[in-house]
């Protein structure tokens, strides 16, 4: 038994489970029927003496440790994306190891990645165009050298400097005309970051949708895929029922996942989640169950991980990163609860409860008395006795 605290500081008792959960191996076969992404964090180096303003201090072993956990299960790896901190603790010297490390680590276990391409090497305020043209260049340059496919991130640069619908369209096309293979597009909302409010050049999403359409349309064969992070699925829907033919829509969509990658009878969502950096093993099963038409089946596997994808990304959004990377401490994948630019400290400790009891209950840890120990120790630290 363990006394968890409670939203309103009340403590109240919960037993965990005893049965080990999904393991840290899982099986070779490649996902058919979805292509599937677990955009992965990074572990940092506990040891290293710096602050959370100064370079992002890595734990290089632990973290491509990760990443073969997650493509031991046949899932892609999204590198060097919001969920590894981009913008959050991790700068673009960072990033840019990250990328070549686990580009190479792909190549040696046959796993598939793509890596996020930015301009977070500008000073914040006072870049032009041109300046985010050569960000995003010097980027894409380093991803495509690297052997990944490239995701053509938002840019907070581009937000602020842009005029209006014809910079975005401008500053895309280059891009995308240059770009060596067919790149994913990622359209990432404010809730994720307040300083992509307006992107593509408009407040209204509606508006923003049409732009970002006319980008894709003027090179679909450019565009493997866009992204989509909205966390509003009807608007996925239809925006993935105007794609041009042979362009994919990976859902980004922490809140409504399930339904969206199931799909309908006029198309279906492909994936690229953070929520699929800790439920890993869990979503290959259900995608699994998928390839063989069993829609019933992957849906009665992912749906009861909503409620645990909705905490740790509620509101501020961009603070999901603390629960994902507490949630691979409690697992054993990293030997502690540390995270670049101490970012450890953006939950509560009510918060983190309750992500061990929904992850607990859904089965997530392969060792529960281990999970329970650390949880413990969490709680001991904040003055709560058990």
């Amino acid at each position: 038994m363990i006394r968890l605290p409670g939203a309103q500081g009340e403590l109240r008792a919960y037993e965990p489970r005893r049965e080990p959960g999904r393991g840290a191996q899982g099986a070779a076969a490649p996902l058919t029927s979805r292509t599937v992404f677990s955009a992965a964090h990074v572990v940092a180096d506990p040891f290293a003496d710096t602050t959370p303003d100064g370079p992002a201090a890595v734990d290089w072993d632990a973290t491509l440790a990760f990443r073969r956990h997650l493509w031991s299960h046949g899932l892609g790896v999204a590198e060097a994306m919001d969920t590894a901190q981009r913008g959050m603790g991790l700068d673009w010297a960072g990033a840019a190891e990250l990328i070549r490390r686990s580009a190479a680590e792909a190549r040696a276990v046959g796993g598939r990645v793509a890596c996020g391409v930015g301009t977070d090497q500008l000073a914040p305020g006072g870049a032009d165009l041109a300046a985010v043209r050569a960000a995003y260049e010097e980027q894409l340059a380093v991803v495509e050298s690297s052997g990944a496919q490239a995701i053509l991130m938002a840019s907070r640069a581009l937000a602020a400097t842009a005029r209006g619908p014809e910079d975005y369209l401008e500053v895309y096309g280059h891009l995308l005309r240059q770009a060596a293979e067919p790149v994913i597009l990622h359209w990432l909302g404010p809730m994720f970051d307040p300083a992509l409010a307006g992107y593509w050049g408009s407040a209204g999403l509606d508006a923003a949708t049409e732009t970002f359409l006319e980008a894709i349309a003027a090179h679909p064969d450019k565009v493997d895929g866009i992204k989509v992070s909205l966390l509003d699925a009807q608007r996925e829907i239809d925006l993935r029922r105007r794609l041009p033919d042979g362009v994919r829509c990976y859902t980004g969509d922490d809140f409504n996942y399930p339904e969206l990658i199931a799909g309908d009878d006029r198309g279906f969502s492909h994936a690229l989640l953070g929520i699929f950096d800790p439920l890993g093993p869990l979503a290959a099963e259900a995608v699994r169950v998928l390839d063989t038409g069993d829609s019933k089946g992957f849906r009665e596997l992912l749906d009861p991980t909503v409620e645990l994808s909705r905490h740790l990304f509620q509101t501020p959004t961009r603070f999901y990163k603390t629960g994902v990377v507490f949630l691979a401490w409690l697992a054993g994948h990293q030997t502690h609860f540390t995270m670049v630019g101490g970012l450890q400290s953006a939950r509560s400790l009510p918060h983190l409860a309750r992500a061990y009891e929904l992850a607990d209950g859904l089965g997530l840890f392969p060792d529960p008395a281990l999970a329970e120990t650390r949880m413990k120790s969490l709680l001991h630290v904040h003055g709560v006795a058990q």
